[in-house]
């Protein structure tokens, strides 16, 4: 399959997401990139992706040697889940009054 400009970059845009978060809940990872690096990710379960971005690192380093690169492989992006708690469909709101 190959991919458009389009797919290319909505794919990135989950990733880039999703790593942000993963580096929120475990800041220890950007301890380990260093200032000024370029962030690469390499998601093995869309080997597509993971060609293209490895490519585009390639470009970057022929064109900058001097920028370090660091290569994120990414085994898998599971699905999104909500973290709505038991919502409940009614056709009248509970009498409930809401607090702040």
């Amino acid at each position: 399959m190959t991919y458009n400009i389009d797919t290319i970059t909505e794919k990135n845009m989950t990733l880039s997401f999703e790593f942000e978060r993963y580096a929120q809940e475990h800041p220890e990872v950007l301890e380990q990139i260093p200032t000024g690096a370029e962030v690469v990710l390499l998601p093995k379960d869309d080997p597509e992706l993971y060609r293209i971005n490895l490519e585009t690192a390639q470009k970057t380093r022929r064109a900058d040697p001097a920028t370090p690169i660091i290569y994120v492989e990414i085994e898998a992006v599971t699905p999104p889940r909500s973290r709505l708690v038991n919502p409940h469909l009614t056709t009248r709101p509970s009498s409930r009054s809401m607090t702040a």
